[in-house]
Order: C-alpha cells, then sequence, then structure tokens
C-alpha cells in the first residue's frame, strides 16, 4: 500500500478514527493489525517473513537477559544475524550471486551453475530486518532490557508509517514510546496538525514535484545514446532533486503519520544539499541508516580510534556495505565506494586545504566560502548519484562520456532539452515546486523546524493558506495520464 494510493487515503483515517475511540488498552493490538494489513496489501505472503524476523529477535532478547554467559551470548546474536541475515541474502542477493559465478564460469568457458531464480523481492525487506537486528544488538549491549510483551515488540517491527522504507528506527526511541501507549493522552491537537502539515507537504514533494522530474529523468535515461552535455548535466541535477524529493517525501509523510498516531519517529533529511562537505552530507542524508551502519559497522570495526590505514579501511568497508544494502547491483557497490573515497581523499586533503586557505587569506566565516562548498558538496554527491541511477556500469559510462564529450550548450536556448517527456509548462511547475522545496528547506536549515512545527507557529489564515495551497496543487499537478505509474517510491526496491 503507497502513501500516494486511494487504498491508503481510506485506510490511514479508519486508522486514525478507531485509534482515538477506541479503549487505550487496545492501541497495541490495533496498530499491529493495522500494520500487518498495511504491509499484506502488497503480497500475503511476505508477512511470514516479517514473522520470522520478530520471533527470531524477540526470542533472543529474551534468551539475551537469561544467560550471563559472554560466549553464549555472542552465540544467541550470531544465531539471530544468520537467521535474518540468510533471509534477505536469499530474497536480495542470491539471484545476484548467482549471475555472477555464472558470468566468470562462461569467461572461463565452462557451463552455467544454474539460472537466476528470479524471486519477487519482499518490500521493505531491508529496512525492517536492520531495525530488528539493532534491536537484539542493544539488548546484547545492555543498552535496553528485553521487550517481554511480545505484541508491542511486533509493532516495533512492523509498524506501518516507516515499515517499508524507514526511518529504520531504534528501539530506545521507537520501543519505549509503544511500552507508554497505554498513557498517551487521547488527542494533542499540536501533534495531529504538525503531522498532518508534514503529510500534505510530503504528498506534494512526492507527486508534484519527484514525479514530474522523474518523467524527465527517465527519458534521458532511456535515450542515452542522443544525450549531449547539457542534456546529461541537467538531467544528473535533475535525479539528485528527484531522489531526495521522493525519499524525503517518504519519511516526511511517515514521520507526519506517526506524530498523528502520537509518536515521534526520527529524523532521516536534515537539508542534505545545504552540506558543506560529504561527512556534513552524511550527517544529513538518510540519517536513520548512516547512523546505523555507524553504531553498528563502523565503530564496531574500529572507527576512527586507530591508525590512519585502519580508520580509512573501516569508512571503505562501510560504504561499500552501505551501497550493497541499497541493492544487488555492481553500480551500487561503485556508489557506496566513490563516497568511501570522498571521505577519504577529504581527510587526506584537509591540512592542504587550511594551508591554502591560510596563503590566500580565505574568510573562511563568510556565507560566500560556505556557499562555495555546498555547491561543491552538491556537484561530487550528483557525480555520485549517477552510477546509483544507472542499471549497469556501462550505462554509466557512456553517460558520463557524453557529458564530457558531447558539448551543446546551445540546447538551453533552442530548448532541446524539452524533447525528453516534458512541455515548457512542466519545466515551469518543476521551478515552482524547487523554489517551495528551498524556502522549507531554509526554514529547516536557519530556524531547525520541520515544516510541521513551523506552521503550527504560524497564524491560523495563514498556516490554511499554505495547505490548501499544497492540496490544491496536489490534486490538480499529481495526475499525468494512463501511461504514468506515480504510485512507487524509489526507496521501496530496496
Amino acid at each position: 500500500m503507497a502513501f500516494n494510493s486511494l487504498h491508503f487515503l481510506i485506510f490511514f483515517p479508519i486508522v486514525i478514527l478507531v485509534y482515538y475511540i477506541m479503549p487505550k488498552k487496545l492501541r497495541t493490538f490495533w496498530l499491529l493489525a493495522a500494520s500487518y494489513y498495511f504491509y499484506m496489501a502488497w503480497n500475503p505472503k511476505y508477512i511470514v517473513l516479517i514473522l520470522i524476523s520478530t520471533l527470531a529477535t524477540y526470542l533472543s532478547g529474551l534468551l539475551l537477559e537469561k544467560y550471563e554467559s559472554i560466549k553464549i551470548k555472542k552465540g544467541i546474536v550470531a544465531g539471530c544475524f544468520v537467521i535474518n541475515l540468510s533471509l534477505l541474502f536469499f530474497f536480495k542477493y542470491f539471484d545476484f550471486l548467482l549471475s555472477n559465478i555464472n558470468f566468470l564460469l562462461e569467461k572461463m568457458h565452462i557451463s552455467v551453475v544454474a539460472n537466476p531464480f528470479d524471486v519477487l523481492l519482499p518490500v521493505g525487506i531491508s529496512f525492517y530486518t536492520f531495525q530488528a537486528l539493532s534491536y537484539t544488538v542493544d539488548v546484547y549491549r545492555k543498552e535496553i532490557k528485553a521487550e517481554k510483551n511480545f505484541l508491542r515488540y511486533a509493532l516495533f517491527v512492523s509498524f506501518f508509517p516507516q515499515l517499508v522504507a524507514g526511518p529504520i528506527e531504534r528501539s530506545k526511541n521507537l520501543l519505549s514510546q509503544i511500552e507508554n501507549l497505554d498513557d498517551k493522552k487521547l488527542f494533542d491537537y499540536d501533534k495531529v496538525v504538525s503531522g498532518f502539515s508534514m503529510m500534505v507537504y510530503g504528498m506534494f514533494l512526492k507527486v508534484v514535484l519527484a514525479d514530474h522530474i522523474s518523467i524527465f529523468v527517465d527519458n534521458v535515461w532511456e535515450n542515452t545514446h542522443a544525450v549531449g552535455s547539457t542534456v546529461a548535466i541537467l538531467a544528473s541535477i535533475a535525479f539528485s532533486l528527484q531522489i531526495y524529493c521522493d525519499f524525503g517525501a517518504y519519511s516526511i509523510i511517515a514521520i507526519g503519520a506517526a506524530r498523528m498516531l502520537g509518536i515521534g519517529l526520527m529524523e532521516n533529511f536534515n537539508t542534505p544539499y545545504f552540506a558543506t562537505s560529504i561527512s556534513d552530507f552524511w550527517r544529513r542524508w538518510h540519517v536513520s541508516l548512516s547512523t546505523w551502519f555507524r553504531d553498528y559497522l563502523y565503530i564496531p570495526l574500529g572507527g576512527s580510534r586507530c591508525s590512519k590505514v585502519k580508520k580509512y579501511r573501516n569508512i571503505m568497508i562501510t560504504f561499500l556495505v552501505s551501497g550493497l544494502w541499497h541493492g544487488a547491483n555492481w553500480t551500487y557497490v561503485i556508489w557506496g565506494a566513490i563516497h568511501g573515497m570522498y571521505q577519504i581523499v577529504g581527510d587526506l586533503l584537509k591540512p592542504i586545504k587550511e594551508k591554502l586557505c591560510k596563503i590566500t587569506n580565505v574568510n573562511k566565516e563568510m556565507g560566500s566560502f560556505r556557499l562555495l562548498k555546498i555547491i561543491g558538496t552538491f556537484a561530487l554527491t550528483t557525480f555520485a548519484w549517477i552510477f546509483f541511477r544507472a542499471d549497469s556500469l556501462k550505462a554509466a559510462l557512456l553517460f558520463i562520456k557524453n557529458m564530457i564529450t558531447r558539448p551543446d550548450p546551445w540546447v538551453l536556448s533552442t530548448k532541446d532539452y524539452l524533447n525528453f517527456g516534458v512541455d515548457a509548462s512542466d519545466f515551469n511547475l518543476i521551478i515552482i515546486g524547487i523554489t517551495v522545496l528551498v524556502i522549507v528547506d531554509l526554514i529547516r536549515y536557519k530556524k531547525n523546524l520541520d515544516i510541521g512545527a513551523f506552521l503550527l507557529k504560524q497564524n491560523l489564515w495563514f498556516r490554511w493558506a499554505v495547505l490548501i495551497v499544497l492540496i490544491v496543487s496536489t490534486l490538480v499537478y499529481g495526475a499525468y495520464g494512463t501511461s504514468f505509474d506515480s504510485s512507487q517510491f524509489i526507496y521501496f526496491q530496496f
């Protein structure tokens, strides 16, 4: 069930209404039932996978508190990881492994091992698997106590607003709130209004901006052979904005929906394209995943408290795994490797940059210097996104080749870029949408307020004027004909 579907627009008000009027003691059961229904709307059979992951991590938590032996505890954690990661590996990476083995065998003129299984990837499996595993590690580290109530724990793993595309929640935040559902007051006006505002803005970002941009981006990538430098650069910038609006929209809607239920989810995006370095970018982009890898992979590997060589090794391992987490394709691994190299090179060049700033008498406190760093960081992330968007390494390299070797600045005056699925009015709409995005991100950047919290502080007339404009824009510009499917979020494939 997608957020931007009629199904959800019927489902969510029913969930909210029943949630508010039912006895408090039944809230956990109701939200669990709603969450399982939400997931089963995609494919009923795959609810079994969530149940297996839930049972494995729930029992591991109980066993970790039962035994004191470190050896036994490590065995319990290892067994839990094997069960969960085996499921993830089979559904997401097994065909990828087979295809690579077959490729190598063909190069050696040996018959193939087996044909790919071509199994359907369960929606959200990477997200809820990581969320459940983090609970096991937290119990092992004694950062939290094991949850005894199975229904509450099952809801933690499957809470529907963030189930299929995050944020990847931590037990210390979400599980603790679920444990206190019975004590929450029935209706909090501020949270409902703030959450609703976020959902409206998220829908606008997805249906009006991200889906509109995707038409141009998809048409360019489908005709890479005919693309020149200017169009390729425009498409690269456009995809940077598309993936931010698309994935950011899901997180905003998820946070808003949870807030209307009185539950606070962690922030997942914090104005990432205002980042002044790649390390700053990863403190702002997909925060729930980047902090997951920091806490459960990078730091256990040794983090930065070791020699520089080992530190750089830890960075590369973390980003390579992060790339592979996103999908079973070498393009994602390369994307992760590029970001890893960005971090390493940036760290190595830091003393040189400091000396250059002193020699050239650059005032690092000036806004112009910050702006230059923001533009540079955006350029680097935009280049890396090419590999993320490409279906294959060959397609990515062809795209980059065209970007470098086919200069065609005249298309800006001849407007030949309008030959890629969008007309002048579409581009004008995109520009307006980007303007709205920049304004909202500036408010977040300067005032540290999300759109829901900001509108809540405004006068009633202004708040509703903004919401009505966003709602009307979404309804008017959110449909693009029978050939365009706006129901899929990009991160559902991960």
